[in-house]
């Protein structure tokens, strides 16, 4: 059995003999590996990073922490990844950082950065990344309609349960389907596990309408930074790699501190609807249907649709947001 961690170095030497066996956290595990391996000092100074940069993804990381916590070297730097950890071979799941114990984390690295003066800084990073040759869709959260609405009310955002019984009837939950209603189910010619989302309770409809209007800058950090109640490293930062590249240091990468990303969000768009038809599938929509799927900023709202999550609610980040939000004023 793995040895739990006692302190931030016996971490990273427990976390050194996991990621041979795991290939799942390859991405987080060369970040960790790069940070852990870099000879210091690091200057900071007159090298500010932009949000969408190529080249070495630890080294950019490193510099855009340091550069949003107006550190002018990083003296020592050390990484781990929570993931890689929480899946070791029996091992207990969790770890110690800096005395605080992490059985579930949002964050995908908690980086430690020693300044040239003063404690040193750890900050949770989230991690997205793409291995396709054109960026796609990344999913941010999963949970049902009953999850997300819990979410909200336990962070004061005022749900009715009409708006409850709208978004359980576009999850599909058991109940809540047009296959529930034997007359409905005669006639329906799209899809009878779900109603869309332009079929959902009108009353409620108009409440989601409003509730992610009013409260988008709200909803979009629960959806960063929430996942766990007991979180101890939510993500501060996120770092998405855009595409496949052809090497280490000519990874394309977008960083982003979560306020950042939270107000380009919004500056790119407020709540809206896109059309859309069904084209593939057991239940390929009729010539001319259409439904409308809900986002808000770089959010995208949609029914999970697997068989075995057949009442999911999933959040996407949109495919190549990195690309549409660039040169946003912040």
């Amino acid at each position: 059995m793995a040895l739990p961690p006692i302190n931030e170095a016996h971490a990273l030497q427990i976390q050194a003999g996991a990621t041979g066996r795991h290939s799942g956290h390859a991405f987080e595990n060369a970040l960790v590996g790069a940070i852990n391996g870099f000879r210091y000092p690091i200057q900071v100074v007159g090298s500010a990073v932009p949000h969408l940069s190529t080249g070495d993804p630890a080294l950019s990381l490193l510099k855009y922490i340091a550069n949003r916590l107006h550190l002018t070297s990083i003296q020592r730097a050390s990484a781990v990844s929570t993931g890689s950890l929480a899946t070791s071979e029996m091992g207990k799941r969790w770890l110690v950082v800096n005395g605080v114990t992490v059985s579930r984390c949002k964050s995908d690295l908690i980086v430690t950065l020693h300044p040239v003066h003063g404690a040193p800084i750890t900050v949770g990073v989230s991690i997205k990344q793409c291995n396709n040759r054109a960026p796609t869709n990344a999913q941010l959260y999963f949970t049902t309609a009953r999850g997300f609405v819990n979410l909200l009310r336990n962070n004061q955002v005022p749900i009715s349960d009409q708006a409850l019984h709208a978004l359980r009837q576009f999850c599909g939950d058991d109940g809540f389907r047009p296959s529930n209603n034997a007359l409905l189910s005669a006639v329906r010619k799209v899809d009878p596990r779900r109603y869309f989302w332009e079929e959902t309770d009108d009353v409620g409809l108009k409440e989601w309408s409003r509730i992610f209007t009013t409260h988008q800058d709200k909803i979009t950090r629960l959806l960063l930074q929430k996942a766990y109640m007991d979180d101890p490293f939510v993500p501060d930062f996120l770092l998405h790699k855009t595409k496949s590249a052809p090497s280490w240091n000519t990874t394309e990468t977008a960083i982003y501190s979560m306020e950042e990303l939270i107000v380009l969000s919004r500056r790119y768009q407020g709540f809206a609807t896109r059309s859309y038809s069904v084209r593939k599938g057991s239940y390929r929509d009729p010539a001319g249907v259409e439904h409308l799927a809900p986002r808000f900023g770089i959010v995208q709202m949609q029914r999970g649709g697997q068989t075995q999550h057949p009442e999911q609610l999933q959040f996407n980040l949109e495919a190549g947001y990195f690309y549409k939000i660039q040169g946003r004023s912040e």
